[in-house]
């Protein structure tokens, strides 16, 4: 058995106007996460995760800013896009780790919502998706509510050696 760990982080500031999309699905909130795509921290997080234990780079090298097919993208798109790359080099996901730090809403109800919409977005079992919720505890701008943040840990997992391809 082969084994890849990756680590991805990322962040967005708040801004009225726009639709709060985390984890894949909308949250009722007054302001939205402001970016390029959707700006779902939580799904680029993961998606940068995966990216980096294949060893390619990050998101914005597979779907730049200045692209303008890339604006509004839905990032669950963008993640499945990512998942393909590891499927392609016979990869599958052994779990994933993730927490989004925000001041406000409050995220423990979305946690099993967020959760199923993305194990389906690789095709794997909920169990092996872990999300938590982080508050800063008014410390920062996170802590302001500027802004959001996620980070995640996956492990792949091969039953032969993708290297060897």
């Amino acid at each position: 058995m082969k084994f890849r760990v990756g680590n991805g982080f990322d962040f967005h500031p708040l801004r009225s106007g726009r639709k709060l999309i985390l984890g894949g699905i909308e949250i009722a909130h007054e302001t939205g996460l402001d970016g390029h795509s959707d700006a779902d921290v939580l799904a680029h997080a993961l998606a940068n995760a995966i990216l980096g234990a294949l060893g390619l780079g990050d998101l914005g090298t597979h779907f730049p800013d200045n692209d303008p097919r890339h604006a509004g993208a839905d990032s669950i798109d963008l993640l499945k896009r990512v998942w393909t790359l590891a499927c392609d080099r016979g990869w599958r996901l052994g779990n994933a780790d993730l927490t989004v730090f925000a001041q406000r809403p409050r995220l423990k109800p979305f946690v099993a919502a967020m959760r199923d919409r993305l194990a389906g977005a690789l095709d794997a079992d909920p169990a092996e998706l872990n999300i938590k919720a982080a508050s800063p505890e008014g410390l920062g701008a996170l802590g302001r509510g500027e802004g959001m943040a996620a980070a995640a840990i996956v492990m792949l997992v091969s039953e032969r050696d993708p290297d060897s391809r």
